[in-house]
């Protein structure tokens, strides 16, 4: 059984203040990027070796270097393996498409993908509340990849509230540098604040305003370590783009342009560079 875990990019991120224990409130509208990895798993067969937690792993495309108990798809089937035993072994392989450390979620949809194929394939029965309550033990983000629609995000970005927010009538230009950015260290350098103006009441604005009045607060700190990554955001709008922004905490910015354009743009080849459409088929 295969599936395609897709990314989403952040439109607008307020950091509001610093919780007791240790994590940030925030604000962000999440929004689903048909830019996707490919997941499939199946059942292993009893002459095959599996590793100690009963998968047989392996990946490729554009991996990220990290120890094999720091991958989510791993995580998630330890977590439903805990409660469901009878879970049997499994041969896991992910092919990664979308960058990693790049604002985009990829890791979080990995691991989502993971629980619901799971809990698909092997007749888990568990309800949506329940998935997503497994989503969060993975991380912050990971629970709007079981819902992956359009949402207002609070709370650490786990407080999701679906919105009416279409944007098919546009295409993105999303471009990667190939920077790796810490999400902790990104954290580190943010003084929090109550915006004037909230993020739910700025994208119910014309797409034309935005530019004015939607901000990442990620932006300030990244693009003083990272000119390069300003240097994305300007030539967006030089080449036409309605909006660009900084995803998450980075190093992912993207563009949004109107459909019939044809966007004319210059960037290193080493980057990353993907047109899409505007809303997951």
């Amino acid at each position: 059984m295969i599936v395609f875990p897709n990314c989403k990019i952040n439109l607008g991120l307020h950091i509001l203040n610093k919780r007791a224990d240790g994590y940030h409130n925030l604000e962000t509208v999440f929004y689903p990027v048909p830019l996707m990895d490919a997941l499939e798993i199946i059942t292993t067969n009893k002459n095959e070796n599996a590793s100690s937690i009963g998968v047989q792993f392996s990946s490729s495309g554009a991996i990220p270097e990290i120890p094999a108990e720091e991958n989510t798809c791993l995580k998630a089937y330890r977590i439903l393996k805990k409660d469901f035993p009878q879970l049997p072994a499994i041969t896991m392989h992910l092919h990664k498409i979308i960058p990693s450390g790049a604002g985009l979620g990829g890791g979080s949809a990995d691991g989502a993908f993971t629980l619901t194929l799971l809990n698909k394939k092997f007749c888990l029965n568990l309800s949506f509340e329940k998935l997503m309550q497994y989503a969060l033990r993975l991380g912050s983000d990971c629970p709007f990849f079981i819902l992956n629609k359009p949402c207002i995000a609070t709370g650490r970005g786990e407080i999701l509230k679906e919105i009416d927010l279409n944007l098919s009538p546009y295409k993105f230009l999303l471009v990667n540098p190939g920077i790796t950015i810490n999400t902790a260290h990104a954290f580190s350098n943010i003084t929090p604040a109550i915006p004037d103006q909230p993020v739910k009441e700025i994208i119910r604005k014309p797409i034309e305003s935005w530019k004015e009045h939607l901000t990442n607060n990620f932006e300030k700190t990244v693009f003083i370590k990272f000119p390069e990554i300003k240097s994305i955001k300007d030539n967006l709008y030089h080449s036409g783009a309605i909006y660009a922004s900084l995803s998450g905490s980075g190093s992912s910015v993207f563009g949004i342009f109107r459909k019939e354009e044809i966007i004319s743009y210059t960037f290193p080849e080493h980057y990353f560079i993907k047109e899409l459409n505007c809303k997951l088929k």
